[in-house]
């Protein structure tokens, strides 16, 4: 009986694995559109909350619109913000969804080149170190910001259009790194084989 048991549980266990196998052969592969240039990027498996939660948010075209607000030359370019949208520079940075994301902190991804990662509160006012519930930034130098790794949940990663992120971080600026020309982004997200996004850009999963 046990014996029984122990194999019906193995079966379903196997099962399962397979399902899972099967699912994850496809990814989504997200496309940020602005009038710099494209982005793309895919967003980590083992990070789930952080991409289900900006996959609802493109599904609902939330990101539409908002600017990249935030931008600082050989460090990183900041958006997401639905305060970017209205006509009031001095509130963008301080808005979006009131619940935050837990962090999803993992030692292996790091702020290289092309990362995409969750914008937070300090750990003063923050110290589990949530999430925002919209805001992210993209690693814009050239070497990585390491010393932002394990302090930021880092989801995803730019694997096409690395040269717009600099032309962005490039941007005229006011004193609070604001461009002084709004960079509104459009973001959209197709799921397709991994495959073809290795194919298409070179991109390889583990």
């Amino acid at each position: 009986m046990k014996k029984s048991l122990y194999l019906l549980a193995l079966l379903v266990l196997l099962g399962v694995t397979a399902f899972a196998q099967k699912k994850s052969k496809k990814d989504y592969l997200v496309t940020i559109s602005t009038n710099q240039g494209t982005i793309r990027l895919v967003l980590f498996e083992d990070t789930p909350k952080h991409r289900e939660n900006f996959l609802k948010l493109v599904k609902q075209k939330f990101y539409d619109g908002t600017t990249f607000h935030r931008v600082i030359n050989d460090f990183m370019i900041q958006g997401g913000d639905p305060n970017s949208k209205d006509e009031d520079p001095n509130n963008d940075g301080a808005g979006g969804p009131q619940a935050p994301i837990p962090a999803e902190i993992l030692p292996h991804h790091k702020h290289i080149y092309g990362a995409l990662a969750a914008a937070r509160m300090g750990d003063q006012m923050n110290p589990k170190r949530e999430s925002s519930g919209s805001q992210f930034y993209l690693v814009e130098n050239h070497e990585g910001v390491p010393f932002l790794d394990k302090q930021y949940t880092v989801y995803g990663q730019v694997i096409d259009g690395l040269s717009v992120i600099d032309k962005i971080a490039e941007a005229p600026k006011d004193y609070r790194d604001r461009p002084t020309q709004d960079i509104k982004m459009t973001v959209t997200a197709k799921k397709m084989p991994k495959k073809k996004i290795t194919k298409l850009y070179g991109y390889r999963y583990e």
